[in-house]
């Protein structure tokens, strides 16, 4: 089996090639990615937690997924497909926004990000892939703010970097209340 390739791009999301993943995060070199996050009815997000055995963060929780766009492949289109071997289900996923980051890890390897946010509707019980997903939970974005406040260490560092202007979008949307 072939190594995952990400998608290389600027800082305006133009593509500049394909580079193996590991080898991205080795040289922390921009690439693109996507991160999702799924809320019910009740406006609460699908949590996971990263199996036992990924490369890095393994345990920690984070969104509903993400993972990397391959080329060709628009971020619905990659957001759906991940989605769906993560989690086990389909639904319809929006846009929201993107933004770079850069988080290092203490294995050395560090993630260079255009991550693009996406939303998406979904209720009941996801079919989780134990491969990728150790665990799951529902948890309003209020107190994911507070358990993030409380524990920062249990949660993924993109989620940490990503969530505030998740909740502040879901806020300013009227997604959620405000209270």
């Amino acid at each position: 089996m072939t190594e995952e390739q990400v998608v290389l791009v600027n800082e305006s999301d133009e593509v500049l090639g394909t580079m193996p993943k590991m080898e991205a995060h080795e040289k922390a070199v921009l690439h693109r990615a996507f991160s999702v996050f799924i809320l019910n009815s009740k406006g609460e997000i699908m949590l996971q937690q990263r199996a036992a055995h990924k490369y890095h963060s393994p345990l920690l929780w984070t969104n509903t997924c993400c993972s990397h766009q391959r080329l060709g492949e628009s971020n619905i289109e990659a957001g759906k497909r991940r989605l769906q071997e993560e989690m086990g289900f389909r639904t319809e996923l929006q846009e929201l926004f993107s933004f770079i980051y850069k988080a290092p890890f203490d294995n050395g390897l560090t993630e260079h990000e255009l991550d693009h946010v996406m939303l998406g509707q979904f209720e009941g019980q996801p079919d989780i892939n134990p491969e990728e997903v150790a665990a799951w939970k529902w948890m309003t974005p209020d107190a994911v703010a507070a358990d993030m406040a409380a524990h920062p260490e249990q949660y993924t560092a993109w989620f940490r970097i990503i969530f505030e202007r998740f909740h502040t979008y879901l806020k300013d949307n009227k997604l959620i209340n405000a209270g």
